[in-house]
């Protein structure tokens, strides 16, 4: 199964239109089976109860696809490391792949199996059956995240979460690109006068949106199932359509890893304009670069994360 094609910007902004100003949640044959379930969603008004903790989906690249295994479980070690480091402890992790990688001993990190032998790129696949999974995974209300095994949380992005309590969920509008060739480290945000080609962090990483979810609403199981068929682009658009419009969160809090050995976009090419963009937006303050190595655990500089 390969990844859905995003719906075209001009489309979005009537089916928008068309929910927000006309109030109208029926869907047209013409719409992507994501937002026939956005629309399903926003029909339901699930009732709102109080998010109880964060889920981070993680799709792990499976061993037969790649070129050192140990580097990459040694990388999701490291993305765990940085959900225990959290000072709120509410949080849950759930690891799929072909082969179960050596875990930390925290019960709140679970594995779950896959054996979808279809061969081709098998993220997205992963990824909807994670979501689908999400009945027997959580239990109470909260925010459900689907993580790349190599990005890395900022220490107190949970808290921050769980305490501001935001009725949609949260977006990734400012974070941290890292070149792992060099140790440079790009800001990645909104456009201002002084960065009018800045991109925020949400259109470049995957680990962007943490939206809310009720287990207890089939509709909210099945809307996630379906928007992480798609690239992340089209998350914000597809959560105001649920009528989940997110909002940024309060400071930089993913930080997104290239050129590490595995990345996925090396394979389709799109890794260069990244390498690029980390060097245009580079961060040199020396206080800056303290503050991000010690709120993501990053090794001391001239030690490389390989």
């Amino acid at each position: 199964m390969a990844q859905v094609p995003a719906v075209p910007k001009l489309s979005r902004a009537w089916r928008l239109m068309r929910s927000d100003t006309l109030g109208r949640t029926d869907a047209t044959p013409d719409m992507a089976p994501s937002e026939r379930a956005a629309l399903a969603l926003r029909a339901s008004q699930p009732h709102r109860s109080r998010a109880e903790q964060v889920t981070f989906l993680l799709p792990l690249v499976g061993p037969d696809h790649v070129g050192d295994w140990g580097a990459v479980t040694a990388r999701l070690r490291t993305t765990l490391a940085g959900f225990i480091a959290q000072d709120n402890p509410n949080w849950s992790a759930v690891v799929c792949c072909q082969a179960r990688p050596d875990l930390p001993d925290d019960p709140r990190i679970t594995y779950l199996p896959f054996s979808d032998p279809t061969p081709g790129n098998d993220k997205w696949r992963k990824l909807r059956l994670l979501n689908e999974a999400l009945p027997d995974l959580v239990t109470q209300p909260g925010y459900v995240m689907s993580f790349d095994a190599d990005d890395l949380l900022r220490q107190g992005a949970v808290g921050d979460m769980l305490s501001r309590q935001d009725r949609g969920g949260y977006l990734v509008q400012s974070g941290y690109v890292m070149d792992v060739s060099t140790g440079d480290i790009g800001l990645a945000d909104r456009r201002t006068l002084t960065a009018p080609m800045r991109k925020p962090f949400w259109k470049l990483c995957g680990s962007c949106a943490a939206l809310y979810h009720d287990p207890a609403s089939p509709a909210s199981t099945a809307f996630l199932a379906e928007m992480t068929q798609h690239e992340h682009r089209m998350f914000p658009y597809l959560a105001e359509l649920a009528g989940q419009p997110l909002a940024p969160l309060s400071r930089p809090s993913v930080l997104y890893m290239l050129n590490h050995g595995e990345n996925f976009g090396a394979r389709r090419g799109r890794v260069g304009y990244k390498t690029r963009f980390v060097q245009t937006y580079k961060i040199t303050d020396k206080q800056s670069l303290a503050d991000i190595s010690r709120d993501f655990s990053l090794q001391p500089a001239g030690h490389r994360m390989r």
